[in-house]
Parts: structure tokens; sequence; C-alpha cells
């Protein structure tokens, strides 16, 4: 009979002991800045002057930062909708801003669905374009919250209320007030608060730094005393930048106040290259957002989660905007889906035990009407809008400023064979009069360019990335 208190006792450690090591689910959150330069993050070398992110820099100190890391297009709706389905867009006929604008298929399984039968509660905050109507929004595709805009391109970062660009809570228009950034940081604070007792999933996908040019007054000001020589433009976008950076802050802050940052699988990157119409800094690339040369699709690409993987570490593998829903499923131990397979690589390997990725290529392309497509095929990159012809060899020339095609048209003809090869592979798009630019199709382009050029088109349509 004494020995009864001793046994339950002893089974009584044995459980609390099973209890404590139990695994635990991470939480996942998805940070997406909209527009961000690569080199408008502090933690790049080649940052300008002005450029201070102490909070992003923080984070990649602490998690992995991928030198090399994609996005999926040179514009956003297309590479959101691949973040979100860990696939192509062309699989759906999305090439465009326009196409992903208008509605992400309802037979894509996105994010949240695949999370929600493991326990997960699931948020979006932000920027969704990827449907403009109540069939397409988040709140009917999985997530268990909205906050955002559904609407293609920019929004007013303080009309907050314009019944024609309404700013949503779940399906309801709200009539709120203050600083776009600001709130959608306050948001997501929010949601960590009311749901950290649980596993969940954050899509925060800021519209900061994209157009229009927008932020309180008295932080332009403030850029405007500290670099004057740097001109309005770059000035407020540095005070754009200092919100979007002071979000990030806030976020990981509240998950390292609740002991959940150890535990939580951060992904952060920006769905294109920096914008030159902003005034973006893509240094040390070539090119902008709507270009496929470097600048416009390699990205700010971090990931952070302690409990899995080491930080404080610099990796150079390609890595691509596809690859964040696989490295997400399989951390939450959830089978990959079969029906329609996922195109991005589960990281872990990579980033937990340091194994090499297996070698795959990268594509984009935009269809006719815009008529850019390139590929990465190891080191190689073929840049081809319409029928112009370029080729660069990554592994010496980053800024790609030696264009060999020319001398190399064996490996052009190489690399365009596997383009077409894929292409094949993908729908019709949406809109676009084809997949691929021809000549033929040239006078067709260039009417329709003149149209959207057109100073009396509807406000939805403007602007559409």
């Amino acid at each position: 009979m004494k020995s009864i208190p001793l046994l339950i006792t002893c089974l009584g450690l044995a459980c609390a002991s099973s209890f404590a090591a139990a695994p635990t689910k991470p939480n996942i959150v998805i940070i997406v800045a909209d527009d961000q330069g690569y080199a408008d993050i502090s933690f790049n070398p080649y940052h300008p002057k002005e450029v201070a992110t102490p909070h992003m820099d923080a984070l990649a100190r602490e998690g992995v930062f991928f030198s090399q890391g994609y996005a999926t297009c040179h514009v956003c709706s297309p590479s959101r909708a691949a973040i979100l389905t860990g696939r192509y867009q062309q699989h759906v006929g999305i090439y465009t801003a326009g196409e992903g604008g208008s509605g992400l298929a309802l037979s894509e399984e996105i994010f949240p669905q695949f999370l929600k039968p493991a326990g997960y509660v699931s948020a979006a905050f932000g920027k969704w374009h990827l449907g403009l109507t109540k069939e397409y929004s988040p709140c009917a595709r999985g997530f268990d919250e909205f906050y955002g805009f559904l609407g293609r391109g920019a929004h007013d970062y303080f009309n907050l209320s314009n019944p024609k660009s309404p700013i949503y809570r779940n399906f309801e228009p709200t009539n709120d007030a203050g600083y776009l950034t600001t709130k959608l940081t306050a948001e997501a604070v929010n949601f960590i608060e009311r749901n950290k007792a649980k596993p969940f999933f954050m899509y925060l996908a800021y519209n900061a730094v994209h157009a229009p040019q927008q932020a309180p007054q008295a932080d332009i000001d403030r850029y405007a005393r500290l670099f004057p020589d740097i001109g309005r433009d770059r000035q407020i976008l540095m005070a754009m930048l200092y919100h979007l950076d002071e979000g990030v802050g806030a976020l990981v802050k509240k998950l390292k106040d609740e002991r959940l940052f150890d535990n939580t699988l951060i992904f952060f990157l920006s769905d294109n290259g920096g914008s030159k119409a902003m005034s973006a800094c893509n240094a040390p690339l070539r090119g902008f957002k709507q270009q496929d040369y470097e600048g416009g699709v390699r990205v700010p690409f971090i990931a952070s989660w302690p409990k899995g993987f080491k930080g404080g570490r610099i990796l150079d593998s390609p890595v691509s905007a596809l690859d964040i829903l696989a490295t997400s499923l399989a951390a939450a131990d959830i089978p990959a889906p079969t029906a329609k397979p996922l195109e991005g690589l589960n990281l872990l390997p990579l980033l937990a035990e340091g194994k090499p990725l297996p070698a795959r290529t990268l594509y984009w392309s935009t269809g006719s009407d815009d008529g850019w497509w390139s590929v990465l095929s190891g080191s190689y990159k073929p840049v081809i809008y319409r029928d112009h012809v370029e080729l660069f060899d990554l592994s010496n020339d980053l800024r790609e400023t030696n264009d060999l095609a020319k001398v190399m048209p064996e490996k052009v003809a190489e690399i365009t064979g596997l383009h077409h090869a894929w292409l094949e592979t993908m729908t019709d798009p949406m809109k676009s009069a084809a997949k691929e630019w021809t000549p033929d199709l040239a006078k067709k382009i260039e009417s329709k360019q003149e149209r959207k050029k057109n100073k009396n088109k509807k406000p939805e349509d403007a602007d559409l990335d």
C-alpha cells in the first residue's frame, strides 16, 4: 500500500514529462512586402546611406537570409497566387497582375485550407489582389479572419473608408481611419494576442511600399532633414519603409513577449523587385519591377524558426516563393497534396540539416501582352523581352551586363526548349492573347497598351500591379 502513492507520483511525473515533451505544431507567419527593393533593406551591404531597417535586419541575423531568393513574377498578383498555392500561377491562367486581380481559380486549394484540418486558425491582413468579389475573398477561401482590401494594385494609405475601395473586416466594409501600414500591424498583433493558445497561420501582406507615395508628414520631414540630397520621392519611400520595418519589429516583439517566437516559422519576402517609379533601389542588380532581370524578380527573402533550424546564416542556394507552402506543411507534419502536387521544395533539409537542394529550373513568364519570359537553369539565365534575347551567367555576372546570347546560341536554344516544354503544361492566359509574344501580335499589343494609357479608364482598372 505504501508503494501506491510513490507509483502515482512516478506516473504523474512521467505523464507531465511526456506532456512537456509532446511536439507542438509551429505557428506560421508569412510577411509580404510590396515592391520592396533588393537594397532597400539595410542587411544588404549595397544599401544606400538612407536605408535603415533595424527590425528586418534583426530577423535576418537571427534567422536565415537567402541571397538568391526569388518571386515567381515581376509583378505582385501572380507572385501572391504562387505563395498561396505552392504552384506556378500559370496553371490557372494567371500571367499578369490584371489576370490575378480578377480572381484566383476557386478550384485551387490555398494555404489555410491545407492547415485547417490540422487545427490551425488562419488570418489574412492587407492586400489580397486575388479576386474582387465575395466568393474570391480570403474568408471564402479558408481564412478565419480578414482585414484588408480586395482591390487591384495600390490603396490609399490614409483614406480607409472610401466605399469604392473599402477596407474589409471579414466580408463587411469598415469605416476605419489611420495610416494603413500601422493599422495592419495592429491587427496582426491583436490576432496573436487572441490566438496564442493554439497554432495559427498569419498571412500579413502589407501594401507598403507600393504606390501611392504616402506617409505621415512628420516622417517625410524627418527624412528630408536627414537626407536632403536624395530627392522627395526617395524621402517619402524611406518614410513608408520606416513604418513597414516598425511593423516587422512589432510583430516579432509580440511573438517574443508571448514566448511564441522560437516555435514560429516566419517567412519575410517582397512580392517582386523594387519599382523604378517609386525610386526603389535594387543594387547590385539590374532592372526593376515589371522586368525579368534580377532586379525585377530577386527579392529580400528571410526564414526564421529557432526551434526548427539554426539562424545567423546567409545561404546562396536559389529559393523561390513556391517553397514557402511546401516547407510550412513539412514543418507542421502535414502531408503534401498529391492531386495537384506542389512545385516548391521543402527547404527544411537545407535549413536544418545542411543538405543541398536538388537541382531544378525556375521559370518566369508574363504571356503575350507583356512579352517577358526568363528561365534560371543552373547559373544560366536567358532574359527575353518580345524579340530581344539576352543570356547571362549569374555565377560571374550578377549585374547581368555581359550578354552571351550571340556567343552561346546553343545554350539559348537549350534553355528555350525547356521554357517551351514547361509552358506547354500551363493553362492559356485568362485575358492575354496567348502564352507567348510573337511578332504578329505586336500591333494588337501596342493597341492594348494605348488603351491602358487612356485617361478616361475606370478607377478600378488603374495600377493593376
